[in-house]
């Protein structure tokens, strides 16, 4: 008897072993393609093969049909760039610090574009918006290990469309993406798109435009599910569908006024945290298979380097679910294995960057739902699943110990942070133009207790401030100037809406208005370059030169590595003919950014004007290469030119100068 159970226990063994090999590459055989598509600010609620009958999703619904499921997926951050830095890393915030936008993705992180690329894939990404776009500096490091990163946006210029500038359509990622594929080298591939259609403002392009009027963000999704059913077809054609590993992720949902909040990022309940997550195994492997287990985004990463047959870094924290991928289905329910009793941990750091209120934190544990806040808070999700009644007041001793496991496993797979590079102008613009709010006056210690300011207390203060950010976008200034007023008549020491007010006043030429409220932005946020800089820049559109200097010389002291703030303080000084002093801030911000435009237009202009013309020359000439449709290089060129007797070269740049007009917006 005891042989036969031992024997049987061998076979259970060879069984398991036998199966989860088979879903990664056997040796030495060929790895598969991975295809890696991102929903962005895409509800779980909304999805067919998670129970919507919105009707929204066929194609995905079909997808999910023929993939393994994963019914109860969390994210770790309610934010685009910091969620996404869980899923390619395989960690969480408290490791990676990449706790908000812009923040950058360090370069010793496990990344999974990289450990790919390192095991022979070839590497591109193809993404929605200026979100993602290591460039454009929302993104910084995202770029690691790709032979291709398509991005490329930048902010919208007056009159220009939202989706030629700061996003694109997902039919236009597809394309992109397509294109790769046509000429790709051979061998296995690692393909990213991530489409950020759902994202506000809503506006879908017809017929989903006018069939969901009432319900743009339904009508996003719709659309962008339309094009994936088009995108998969294209596979199929070419033969790259069936042998093909596809994994299908939202970075986060959306709020419509749950718990008060409007879009994402304050909160962390199911409307924002909970996302679809779906894996197309090749061959169709496990198709149809629905997992109700518990997992995170952060155990993506893990899961796809196993299913391609590689080595999981030893850094990555998240948990491979590939040997969840084919158990009995007897064995799926909650409950009936050690990673269905995993808590999922989540955290929001944008509160306190954003508003300077308390950072929140999550752990769903059991059947429960906590929220480490000021104000703490506990669900029991098995019969309060839309979180409406707080227990946490009448079950202290529950709220106690699942309050001690969140610190246990925050402080277990925490690390030192070091001091991150604060935003400079350039990239809050970036982020602006996202409707994000942006302030590099705090900095939290992501180890630290959750305190201050409940957020829970303020989401409206939250939902006017974005509300004015959108209006601002769209050049609704007129609009956005009376929330913002609002803002600080009910919540003073909303030093934030201070900034956001001053630079709308400051764009309607209302200066007289403008510097008192940004004199009090820096008051209230002296070690804020931003403030600073926001302070300055009226200044110096009012003609108070003199009066700027200090406040550009205190951004850079505040933000010594942006190249925007040495070129604006580089600026005043050759104003006020302080030429070294100048020299010193231009060589300086071309140095950080060789590529920076008006710091080789200026910098070039004032050499000419300094009888320096072979020194501008080069400068001039960058110039007129970064920004090829504006005559403003080229005048300046046509100067350097007659300065050097080059009277050919001069007449050449004068007729440049001429047929390309006024200069564009930089």
């Amino acid at each position: 008897m005891l042989d036969f159970l031992f024997l049987m226990r061998v076979l259970r063994l060879f069984y398991w072993l036998g199966f989860v090999t088979s879903f990664a590459v056997a040796a030495n055989s060929t790895p598969p393609n991975v295809i890696l598509i991102t929903l962005d600010t895409t509800r779980a609620d909304r999805m067919g093969f998670l129970g919507s009958e919105r009707g929204l999703t066929p194609n995905l619904n079909t997808l999910a049909g023929q993939s393994v499921v994963f019914t109860r997926a969390y994210a770790q951050e309610p934010l685009t760039t910091p969620s996404h830095a869980a899923l390619l890393t395989g960690t969480f915030p408290q490791f990676n610090h990449v706790a908000d936008l812009g923040s950058p993705l360090g370069k010793d992180l496990p990344y999974l574009p990289d450990v790919l690329h390192r095991h022979g894939y070839r590497t591109a990404a193809f993404v929605g918006a200026m979100i993602l776009d290591p460039k454009g500096r929302a993104a910084p490091g995202f770029d690691r290990g790709f032979d291709t990163y398509d991005a490329g946006f930048h902010k919208r210029r007056a009159g220009e469309y939202r989706y030629s500038s700061v996003e694109r359509r997902a039919e236009d990622v597809v394309k992109h993406a397509l294109a790769w594929l046509n000429k790709h080298p051979q061998g296995p591939f690692f393909l990213w798109l991530h489409f950020y259609d759902p994202h506000d403002p809503y506006d879908p392009p017809e017929p989903f435009k006018s069939r969901f009027v009432s319900a743009p963000y339904d009508g996003e999704i719709a659309y962008t599910d339309s094009v994936l059913g088009k995108f998969f077809a294209t596979l199929r054609t070419r033969g790259l569908y069936q042998g093909t590993l596809i994994a299908v992720a939202a970075d986060h949902g959306e709020a419509f006024g749950e718990h008060g909040e409007l879009r994402h990022g304050i909160f962390l309940y199911d409307e924002t945290i909970h996302v679809p997550l779906l894996f197309k195994l090749p061959g169709g492997r496990s198709a149809g298979r629905r997992v109700e287990n518990r997992v995170a985004l952060a155990d993506m990463a893990p899961t796809i380097l196993r299913l391609a047959g590689l080595p999981v870094p030893a850094a990555m924290q998240g948990q491979s679910l590939a040997d969840r991928m084919g158990a009995p289905k007897a064995t799926n329910k909650p409950g009936s294995d050690k990673i269905s009793e995993r808590a999922i941990y989540s955290e929001t750091d944008y509160p306190h960057r954003a508003f300077g209120w308390s950072t929140l934190r999550s752990w769903r544990a059991g059947k429960y739902l906590y929220v480490q806040a000021p104000r703490r808070e506990l669900y029991d999700q098995s019969t309060d699943p839309k979180a409406l009644h707080n227990l946490a007041p009448d079950s202290k001793a529950v709220a106690d110990t699942v309050d001690a496991q969140l610190d246990v496993f925050h402080n277990k797979t925490s690390t030192t942070q070091t001091e991150q590079p604060k935003l400079d102008p350039a990239q809050a613009e970036d982020l602006r133009a996202l409707g994000y709010l942006t302030s590099d006056s705090t900095r939290s210690d992501t180890n630290s207790k959750v305190a201050g300011t409940d957020p829970k207390d303020k989401i409206e203060i939250a939902n006017l401030l974005h509300q004015a950010l959108v209006d601002m976008e769209e050049d609704r200034y007129e609009d956005a100037i009376p929330r913002l007023e609002r803002v600080i008549r009910d919540e003073p020491s909303a030093s934030t809406a201070f900034l956001e007010l001053g630079r709308a006043l400051v764009h309607l030429k209302n200066y007289e208005k403008a510097l008192p409220v940004l004199r009090q932005a820096v008051e209230k946020m002296p070690e804020s370059g931003m403030a600073h800089y926001e302070l300055g820049l009226a200044m110096v559109k009012m003609g108070q030169w003199e009066s700027a200097l200090p406040e550009f010389q205190a951004a850079v002291v505040v933000t010594p590595g942006s190249a925007q703030l040495h070129f604006y303080l580089g600026a005043v000084f050759a104003r006020l003919k302080r030429v070294p002093e100048a020299t010193k801030e231009f060589e300086t911000s071309l140095q950080q950014d060789p590529n920076h435009y008006q710091a080789n237009l200026v910098y070039g202009h004032m050499l000419v004007l300094e009888r320096e013309p072979a020194a501008a020359l080069p400068k001039l000439q960058k110039a007129a290469k970064l920004q090829p449709d504006s005559g403003e290089p080229h005048r300046y060129l046509a100067d350097a030119y007659a300065q050097l007797g080059q009277e050919a070269n001069a007449h050449r740049e004068r007729l440049l100068a001429e047929r390309l007009g006024p200069p564009g917006q930089p």
